[in-house]
């Protein structure tokens, strides 16, 4: 049993010719086109890119702008009679600049060895 209109049979029938698939490939190259034409639209808008002497350059050192090499090591704690507390506010950042480079043995860190991970050591200094 048929129970399909005319206009289904005809709506199948074009699906199945390939008529639809021809089509809707028109419809999708007609808006890549399309797409295509707007973008060149508004590139032309556009400024120019600078020429290269127009460009900015780097400086004569070998320093990157902006960059600074600086050593830091911790602040020392302020010492109080023990009567008192220190507040929040006495307390400075934390480290402070210095002006020549750690020693070899304070900058290796001397805690336990505890591997990294998946080492395959117990991870308890052991």
């Amino acid at each position: 049993m048929n129970t399909l209109s005319a206009a289904e049979i005809l709506a199948a029938g074009v699906w199945q010719s390939g008529l639809a698939q021809v089509l809707g490939g028109l419809v999708i190259v007609g808006v890549l086109i399309g797409a295509f034409w707007l973008g060149m639209r508004v590139r032309d808008r556009e400024s120019e890119p600078p020429k290269p002497d127009e460009q900015p350059h780097r400086p004569d050192t070998d320093a990157l702008p902006g960059e600074m090499s600086e050593y830091r090591r911790p602040a020392e704690m302020p010492q109080t009679d023990g009567e008192h507390r220190l507040m929040p506010y006495q307390l400075k950042d934390g480290t402070e600049t210095s002006p020549d480079p750690p020693s070899e043995e304070k900058r290796k860190w001397g805690g336990i060895s505890s591997g990294g991970f998946g080492s395959g050591g117990t991870g308890h200094g052991d």
